[in-house]
């Protein structure tokens, strides 16, 4: 079995140009180093394929059926090499993505529709999911990561940082009031967010002032969706992220109470790719979309990126 492709090459540019000395002029190689490679083919496959004079060469029955089967796989190749290279530099095909599931439903689906519209040669694949995916086993082809990434491996991009924000309804504050500092949380009814990475405290920030909470209060829960119904509901004051409030806070549907004060954990979002330098053109333009939008809709609410 041949284990050379510039062995076939060699073969099929002598028998197409009669002779070797036309074959060194085609692939720019010397005519001795091309017989060598002809002759490591015959080898290997143990039958003589061309017939060699002083002024010609001539291919034999066996080199007749073989070059016939060859130049049709090496234009195979060389088409499969020219789409692959499209892949490389048009964006097409399959994208196979994994969101977390509020934060993409949230925040990355709603830019989806414009996106498949810009480019129709993309057919996205989303898997919402809050669990921790193997990028590589499972097929992806980007990762939408919110908070610590652990694999080193994996070519990454920050999207952005976000910060929770103290919020409670204007009916929660009509019927309670609204705390001044951050130590009159503790008279408050205060919504407990399990999976927030301070709990079960809250460290709030104010410049090169920070302060530790134990919130108390009638709910805790590992769901920020949940929780923001419940505050939207006036049950009391929760600590959500930024980017979930942003909205509800423009409409005055939710007060940002102590607004001097936040968390002092900045949480990372990433989009995280398989390792290797070649990016498709697909994974590209999704990561360098989702990137812009974010930036341009402002949800991140904390510029130090």
């Amino acid at each position: 079995m041949f284990d050379n492709f510039d062995d076939l090459t060699a073969f099929v540019c002598v028998a197409e140009a009669g002779s070797f000395t036309g074959a060194s002029t085609r692939l720019g190689r010397d005519a001795s180093v091309i017989s060598r490679r002809v002759s490591h083919l015959e080898k290997q496959l143990g039958v003589r394929l061309l017939v060699r004079t002083t002024r010609s060469v001539t291919l034999t029955e066996a080199g007749i059926y073989f070059l016939h089967r060859t130049r049709n796989a090496l234009d195979e190749l060389s088409a499969a090499s020219r789409e692959v290279g499209d892949f490389a530099s048009t964006p097409q095909g399959v994208l196979r993505v994994s969101l977390p599931v509020t934060f993409g439903r949230e925040v990355i689906a709603p830019i989806l529709p414009d996106f498949l519209e810009n480019y129709p040669e993309i057919r996205i694949d989303a898997h919402f999911l809050d669990r921790r995916v193997d990028i590589v086993a499972e097929g992806f082809d980007a990762v939408i990561r919110v908070g610590i990434i652990r694999d080193s491996s994996l070519t990454g991009r920050q999207l952005g940082t976000f910060r929770s924000q103290l919020v409670a309804s204007p009916e929660y504050l009509r019927k309670c009031g609204t705390p001044s500092e951050p130590d009159a949380l503790a008279s408050h009814l205060c919504l407990g967010f399990t999976t927030h990475p301070d709990w079960p405290h809250w460290i709030l920030e104010n410049g090169h002032d920070r302060v530790q909470i134990t919130p108390s209060g009638p709910l805790t829960t590992n769901t920020s969706e949940a929780l923001l119904k419940v505050v939207l509901r006036g049950t009391g004051i929760a600590l959500l992220p930024g980017w979930m409030v942003a909205q509800d806070i423009r409409s005055g549907t939710l007060i940002n109470i102590l607004p001097q004060w936040h968390s002092a954990t900045r949480v990372s979002v990433y989009a995280l790719m398989p390792p290797g330098v070649l990016v498709p053109a697909k994974t590209r333009v999704f990561i360098d979309t989702v990137c812009s939008q974010l930036e341009a809709s402002n949800i991140w609410l904390d510029r130090q990126v």
